[in-house]
């Protein structure tokens, strides 16, 4: 099929994921023309079960770009969260400690704001389930993205200016760097989760975690209908060896505690398993292509840190943008990649703190087991130990 030049962009933005979107809904604020291209379709992306915690400066961040309107309104704000070991309970409250919290929102409902925003407020263009997505030239002064179009199968080239790499870990936007200027640090942590979404109401009103020897469980309130679970599995076990009854006993017993109320079960409607691993890619930008979200960093799921180094990421990408398109003004993307790797470290070095801390106890190592505990502890016996330790947990210090 042959390829034709069709438009010309100054920014195409690779993923219609919260990392794009919110480019995309930087650059046309602004008044800067952009394109988003997006494998999935809109329904698709609408409905993808993905995180569900969001930083308090992140939502801010959201606020200020008219991006939180629906979002404050139906979201939830946590300030406590909860820990159970040693069979006790151990309410730990992070907002009279900091005076920030968390929010509780799933994030397609987050990415239906953003593409409804983008498309159908502020008129981008954004297309859908398009194929073979690849940039082209972007050490040159004409950098170009080709893709095929889902209907016709033509394949077609977009000139742009700037290309906006949002399209995850498996994408293409991180396999365009070159491998001899690019470093890939990666971390495993030698546990997976059993992600589970339950067709139940929770059964707290606060995020619960459980430290027991049989694994790690965790609580998240997704909705006042849903419920996300997590169980501490071993790496590469399959869904199908965790049916519904196997699934709630679990649940029942590592998330056992005095005086804990029982769960509220219910339909099991997601199982996943999850390696937890993680990796940083640095630098985070290449000639005219600029990483953000997942194709730059990943975090496993341990602090439910993901969500925001993405939207962290797209704040100073928009921004950085604009500024550059706008005012010729190049500080904003000439300092991104340092910027941004500043923080995904930080929050990588807590994830992996926080995974001794939450995994220790089933390690089958007495001496972990009890380094672990000693680790739980300390919060609730110092206050300097736990105002730290809230700080981190709420992203507070890099938040700003």
């Amino acid at each position: 099929m042959p390829q034709r030049v069709s438009q010309r962009f100054s920014v195409v933005v690779v993923g219609a994921g919260p990392a794009g979107l919110t480019v995309g809904n930087i650059l046309r604020a602004a008044g800067v023309d952009c394109l988003v291209l997006e494998a999935g379709t809109r329904e698709f992306i609408e409905r993808r079960p993905r995180a569900g915690v969001i930083e308090e400066w992140a939502v801010r961040g959201l606020e200020r770009r008219g991006l939180a309107r629906n979002l404050l309104e139906r979201a939830q704000a946590h300030t406590e969260c909860e820990f159970r070991f040693d069979g006790a309970r151990y309410r730990f409250g992070y907002t009279g400690l900091t005076g920030r919290h968390h929010f509780i929102c799933p994030q397609q409902f987050l990415v239906t704001d953003l593409v409804r925003e983008y498309a159908d407020v502020r008129g981008g263009e954004i297309r859908f389930g398009v194929r073979d997505v690849g940039p082209h030239g972007l050490e040159s002064g004409r950098p170009s993205v080709s893709y095929t179009c889902p209907g016709s199968g033509e394949r077609r080239v977009v000139e742009v200016g700037f290309v906006a790499g949002c399209d995850g870990a498996r994408g293409v936007s991180r396999a365009a760097l070159p491998p001899d200027r690019v470093r890939v640090a990666r971390h495993d942590y030698g546990v997976g989760r059993l992600a589970l979404l339950a067709e139940a109401p929770p059964s707290s009103d606060r995020v619960v975690f459980g430290m027991h020897p049989r694994g790690f469980a965790g609580h998240m309130a997704r909705s006042p209908e849903v419920t996300r679970y997590y169980l501490q599995c071993p790496p590469g076990d399959a869904p199908e060896n965790w049916p519904h009854e196997r699934v709630w006993t679990e649940l029942r017993e590592r998330l056992g505690a005095v005086g804990a109320p029982p769960l509220k079960e219910g339909r099991l409607i997601e199982r996943r398993v999850l390696d937890m691993h993680g990796y940083v890619v640095e630098p985070m930008a290449h000639g005219r292509l600029f990483l953000a979200g997942d194709a730059a960093h990943l975090t496993a799921p341990v602090a439910a840190m993901g969500l925001n180094l993405a939207l962290h990421d797209a704040f100073l990408l928009g921004d950085g943008l604009v500024a550059r398109l706008t005012k010729g003004d190049d500080a904003g993307l000439s300092g991104y990649s340092a910027t941004c790797l500043a923080r995904a470290w930080d929050y990588q070095e807590f994830s992996e703190w926080l995974a001794e801390m939450y995994h220790g106890t089933a390690s089958g190592d007495p001496y972990r087991a009890g380094a672990a505990l000693a680790r739980l502890r300390r919060p609730f016996d110092s206050p300097v130990a736990a105002a730290a330790f809230a700080e981190q947990y709420l992203g507070a210090r890099t938040g700003g």
